[in-house]
């Protein structure tokens, strides 16, 4: 059975205060960024402070002491974090999406990850070499899944696998819970940006999943999952969205550091071999600084459209049709896009030192251009699901929509 936690003696935190809660580790945060990026992890300090302040709670049950909050929680609160660090941000960000996908599960299957240790972390990964095979019980998995974001930090994994009958042919994609001590990882995460993500290998031999800890991919799509308390909202988003909404809030982040960075510099700055002693004096300057900021006011206006959207349909128990999960995921793409553009011009405003190492612009640079590649979120991947849906297409590019 659940732990059993009465939702009247432990109020919700808003928001607002659980961002309030990530800014306030942001000195620390951005203390150990160095050392997480030579690392390639988020140092532990800086996991155990994130645990303290229950950032890793955000989309965890109630009925385990989380806080079953919002997709915009998700995204404000990385986007937060990710203004100190961007890949300390994306592990909070990933281990909570992990949080939301293991709330999916049956009863039984969520009492297997929080049961006995209900601060449990949930990391995932969509992207298998793998082999399943039935057997009484459940199944018999072997593969390997790149790239595992906060691998060094999760209890658990949820892991794609091929769904076999008892003749052995593949009739579905699933979804494993399988906990970290059954499987080995494989230190791979050798990456020009996002370093201290940890994103590494996760590898099965012959480990055994049983069958309540499976889930199938097709109905999840549509926002239909095996967990019996359908009274708790949070977990009726359709997967494919959710899939790519947990990815903006760190290019958020990374933007808004970028445009701070840059502004409070060319108050001291001088523009080279020109009249102006302080880049803010310069209109090319301030040119420059403006465009940067409307689109990033673009990519958060996206983004925000994004969670409104989820986070009310999953309140309404109303379904989002394929074409309104086609634009999310243009929505998604349209808001990563923008950052990446805002980013690149704040580094061409800042100038040639931004690519100095001691220079924290080109940690943000390499950290957001290596995200923004991540295949969920290929912008014109992206805008092509949304032009097929926009004409009616019957072709499908991919099954996460």
């Amino acid at each position: 059975m659940s732990s059993p936690v009465d939702p009247k003696e432990s109020p919700l935190p808003s928001v607002t205060e659980l961002v309030a809660r990530a800014r306030e580790l942001q000195p620390l945060l951005r203390k150990n960024s160095a050392e997480g990026e030579k690392n390639r992890r988020v140092v532990e300090e800086s996991i155990q402070k994130l645990q303290d302040a229950g950032l890793f709670r955000l989309l965890q049950p109630r009925r385990f002491g989380g806080y079953e909050s919002s997709m915009r929680a998700l995204v404000d609160v990385a986007a937060a974090v990710g203004e100190a660090d961007g890949g300390t941000a994306w592990v909070v960000s990933l281990l909570n999406s992990g949080a939301w996908l293991a709330g999916c599960f049956t009863d039984r299957a969520q009492n297997d990850v929080w049961g006995e240790n209900p601060q449990a972390l949930v990391s995932g990964v969509f992207s298998p070499r793998v082999e399943s095979k039935r057997i009484p019980g459940g199944f018999q998995v072997t593969g390997k899944w790149f790239y595992n974001s906060g691998s060094w930090h999760a209890d658990w994994a949820v892991l794609s696998i091929p769904v076999t009958d008892d003749a052995g042919e593949v009739v579905e994609m699933g979804m494993a819970l399988v906990p970290r001590s059954d499987l080995d990882l494989e230190d791979t995460w050798f990456v020009a940006g996002m370093r201290a993500s940890g994103s590494n290998c996760l590898i099965a031999t012959d480990v055994f999943v049983p069958e309540h800890r499976v889930m199938s991919v097709g109905p999840a799509m549509e926002g239909d999952f095996p967990t019996e308390h359908t009274d708790e909202l949070l977990y009726r988003s359709p997967l494919g969205p959710f899939f790519t909404v947990g990815m903006v809030g760190p290019q958020l982040g990374l933007g808004r550091a970028a445009l701070e960075i840059v502004k409070e510099k060319a108050a001291t700055k001088g523009v080279t071999n020109t009249i102006y002693t302080r880049q803010a004096d310069s209109v090319a300057f301030q040119l420059q600084l403006a465009q940067a900021s409307m689109h990033l006011d673009t990519a958060h206006f996206h983004a925000h459209r994004v969670t409104e959207d989820m986070d009310s349909a999953a309140q309404e128990g109303r379904k989002l049709d394929l074409l309104d999960r086609a634009r999310i995921r243009a929505d998604v793409g349209w808001a990563i896009e923008n950052v990446v553009k805002a980013i690149d011009i704040l580094l061409s405003a800042h100038g040639s030192g931004a690519f100095a190492e001691v220079n924290p612009l080109q940690r943000i640079w390499r950290d957001s251009e290596v995200a923004s590649r991540h295949a969920g979120i290929l912008p014109m991947v992206c805008y092509e699901i949304y032009g097929k849906a926009l004409v009616g297409s019957d072709v499908k590019i991919t099954h996460m929509i």
